[in-house]
């Protein structure tokens, strides 16, 4: 499990967002990993458009192109992203393996 992936949800908030900033619809949804956050990582969602075949991990889940650098992926690695729009949580939300720790914000993580 090398990858990361959208739930359907997740992957129809990333192709609205596309939309609506006026991106390329053939633009990825890059996921990475940075020091930081209450427990150690935190996770960064953006758009690229010119990813790099030799330090980048690039798959598709729902119809969405996903990139993620190799050095992030050992911390996502099988890690599914949601999308949540409800009442009290609205947001892309993390179920990530390899987090033994998450934070209250659900952007910070930390491994063992």
């Amino acid at each position: 499990m090398s990858q990361v992936f959208l739930t359907e949800a997740a992957a129809q908030e990333v192709k609205r967002l596309l939309a609506e900033n006026q991106l390329a619809a053939d633009s990825a949804l890059r996921v990475s990993v940075v020091g930081g956050g209450c427990s150690g990582f935190e996770y960064r969602l953006d758009f690229e458009t010119n990813p790099d075949a030799a330090s980048d991990v690039i798959c598709e889940s729902h119809g969405v192109k996903v990139v993620v650098d190799k050095k992030s992926l050992q911390f996502l690695a099988g890690t599914t992203i949601d999308y949540q729009n409800g009442i009290l949580q609205r947001g892309f939300v993390f179920h990530n393996p390899l987090a033994v720790r998450t934070c209250g914000c659900g952007t910070s993580f930390s491994v063992s």
